[in-house]
């Protein structure tokens, strides 16, 4: 759907973002998890740690919607997404 107003743009930036922050959810809860369980880890360091893995999933969210949104402006044909594509999200920080 082409958005021909900015309230269209709007719907569609929402829906594609809030598709996105639940698709890519469980992998920064699996991230989270692993980190969790890093005994070698001080607290500091664990807290840096957090926060890439954040930043990193912030980071892979909007590439994503951003990718999505213009797909849909530009009215490219659609890809298969892939989990895989988004397996590097801590090391695009």
């Amino acid at each position: 759907m082409k958005p021909d107003t900015r309230e269209e743009l709007r719907r569609l930036v929402t829906g594609v973002t809030l598709e996105t922050y639940e698709e890519l959810a469980p992998q920064l809860v699996m991230m989270l998890d692993q980190l969790k369980k890093r005994e070698d880890l001080s607290q500091d360091q664990m807290n840096d740690e957090i926060l890439l893995n954040m930043m990193g999933y912030i980071k892979s969210c909007t590439n994503e919607i951003m990718i999505q949104v213009l797909g849909e402006i530009l009215e490219l044909p659609a890809e298969e997404r892939h989990d895989h594509d988004h397996d590097h999200m801590h090391d695009e920080t």
